[in-house]
């Protein structure tokens, strides 16, 4: 039946001239980077740290929580496998697997190096993220503009670290790895002083990102506000939009990290001027950067058309930052990353050529209709279609294969 709802769907959609076949083909070809700090709570396995702090929290107290390296990649293993096409994880510098313990400003490529060796295994592309919380060093929530050139110090080492550490992952897998650098500097309430704070922080990126590296790339990332920085966030979205410019890194647009009525589909064009690629994180606020779940909502279809329309794909790359406690953490990967690619998948099965032919002869009364008319399509054939030929799960049976893991995890906690 499956086959038959498709050979339908693929004929209506024919009829709008749009083939489907080449839609499913697109899709397959674009990796989605999923984080691995869903799996246990942004908790990491250092031993010289505790969890989160930086602005970061996370709630609630599900049963199966990963509380190894091994238990976390079996995890994503699963999750992997009900997500269809080949995708990439993201990386945090706490999740390093070693016996050391080194501190941040000593941490070396071989205290990752099982991480390799799996994602390789497994197919899979690796990026990084320097960790600047959780860490005694950033109890201030300044770690980069500190006023203390001590500390300053300290969290320039662990981005060199970072970066040299992204570059031998990219060496090693074939696959350039993205640096995402993110600080959770900012101040509670007031400051007299932005422009100081700021001026640091420019000059410890400039230090850090000095020597050029071969299979990374560097990316700089902006929040609105986060706990205990709601008067300033040092690193704003015009300062590393600026910085991202002038230094030609990527700029990632965290969905989370501008106002709520902020429409961040809408920054993709106009970013995409003036910088080579972007970096997405795709996450879903509620009220506030509270990194929920993605759902298949219009934020996220408005990104993926926004992508598909302006000819972005092959200058983004995608990746996934959410982190919820109150439900399964495999369901919440799966379900989040097929969110994602759902999105995709109906941006690229939209007539593209018809409505932007409508809009740029002034017809938007055409446009109205073609819009409106099109979301009666059967984009759900196609999903199924997707599935299938990857042999992922769908409909009841992914509800089953989720739910029974999730029960063959429960005796962790």
């Amino acid at each position: 039946m499956t086959k038959q709802n498709y050979d339908t769907a693929r004929a209506i959609f024919a009829d709008w001239g749009v083939d489907a076949e080449a839609a499913m083909e697109r899709l397959a070809r674009i990796p989605i980077s999923m984080h691995c700090w869903q799996g246990d709570d942004v908790v990491g396995f250092e031993a010289r740290t505790g969890a989160s702090g930086g602005g970061i929290q996370t709630t609630g107290n599900h049963p199966g929580r990963a509380r190894t390296p091994d238990e976390l990649r079996a995890d994503l293993e699963f999750s992997y496998a009900q997500i269809p096409g080949s995708h990439r994880l993201n990386l945090h510098a706490m999740y390093l697997d070693t016996d050391a313990t080194p501190d941040r400003d000593e941490i070396e490529y071989d205290h990752f190096a099982p991480w390799v060796d799996w994602a390789r295994e497994q197919g899979l592309g690796l990026d990084f993220n320097p960790t600047f919380f959780a860490h005694a060093k950033a109890d201030d929530n300044l770690t980069l503009s500190h006023p203390d050139a001590g500390i300053r110090e300290f969290w320039i080492e662990h981005g060199k670290r970072s970066r040299d550490i992204a570059a031998k992952m990219g060496t090693e897998l074939g696959s350039a790895c993205v640096n995402n650098i993110w600080v959770p500097d900012g101040f509670k309430d007031i400051p007299v002083d932005r422009m100081a704070a700021r001026a640091r922080l420019e000059a410890s990126l400039d230090a850090m990102l000095a020597s050029p590296q071969e299979h990374m790339l560097d990316a700089v990332e902006s929040k609105l506000f986060g706990i205990g920085v709601e008067a300033c966030t040092v690193g704003s979205h015009e300062f590393y939009l600026g910085y991202a410019i002038r230094n030609k890194t990527l700029l990632c647009l965290d969905m989370g990290h501008f106002h709520p009525t902020e429409n961040v589909a809408d920054k993709l064009s106009s970013v995409a001027l003036s910088l080579d690629e972007i970096l997405l994180h795709v996450s879903r606020p509620m009220r506030w950067d509270s990194d929920h779940v993605i759902l298949l909502n219009d934020d996220i279809l408005a990104m993926a058309q926004e992508l598909i329309f302006s000819d972005l794909l092959d200058r983004t790359r995608i990746g996934l930052d959410f982190f919820d406690a109150t439900i399964s953490r495999t369901a919440a990967w799966v379900i989040g990353t097929r969110n994602m690619q759902k999105a995709l998948l109906r941006g690229l099965l939209m007539p593209k050529a018809q409505l932007q032919s409508a809009e740029s002869s002034l017809d938007y009364t055409q446009r109205l209709i073609v819009t409106e008319e099109v979301k009666d399509l059967p984009f759900g054939a196609v999903w199924q279609e997707f599935c299938d030929r990857h042999s992922a799960p769908e409909g009841l049976m992914l509800m089953k294969t989720l739910s029974e893991y999730d029960r063959s995890v429960a005796s962790r906690n």
